[in-house]
């Protein structure tokens, strides 16, 4: 890969990025909580506190709709994963990912995986983007320019999910 294609994947992440901080803007705790319907993916607060989240065993439809609280704690579980395991010790494991428990601490959690990605990203270079040395999730053997890529696909999936979750928050009744 040449940095031509590091800056589209920079873009493209930029793009994603935008969508989803749309979405994220304005967000209220009580949007995250709410749940679409009865059955679905949420977070649940633990007795000491934290918030665990859901884990589907299958994904099928009908398991339900996932609340906002699990939208975002998924975003941030997925990225905490791709830093850890391409950036760190990669050691983290879905267990130690936990839900903020507010919007605020959301976009906190969130506007600060973006800043480590984005500053990972940068200081790569074509030989990195070729390599498999840190492809080790979600996916291995592959070169770490697809992980880029599936984050950026990834992100905007999120984005797309928490905006149609916010629509239909909107317009619930009662």
């Amino acid at each position: 890969m040449s940095n031509d294609v590091r800056g589209y994947l920079l873009r493209q992440f930029e793009t994603a990025w935008s969508l989803t901080q749309y979405h994220l803007n304005g967000l209220t705790t009580e949007e995250c909580l709410w749940r679409p319907a009865p059955k679905g993916l949420h977070v649940h607060q633990s007795p000491e506190g934290r918030w665990l989240a859901d884990w589907p065993e299958r994904e099928d439809y009908d398991i339900g709709p996932a609340s906002i609280a699990w939208l975002t704690w998924h975003l941030g579980f997925w990225w905490s994963m791709v830093l850890d395991h391409s950036f760190g010790g990669g050691t983290l494991s879905r267990e130690n990912v936990t839900w903020p428990g507010t919007a605020d601490g959301v976009r906190e959690w969130i506007d600060g995986l973006r800043g480590q990605w984005r500053a990972e990203l940068e200081q790569l270079t074509d030989d990195d983007l070729h390599a498999t040395q840190r492809t080790r999730w979600p996916m291995q053997e592959r070169p770490f320019g697809d992980v880029v890529a599936w984050a950026n696909v990834e992100l905007t999936k999120n984005a797309a999910e928490l905006g149609y979750a916010r629509f239909l928050h909107a317009v619930r009744a009662g």
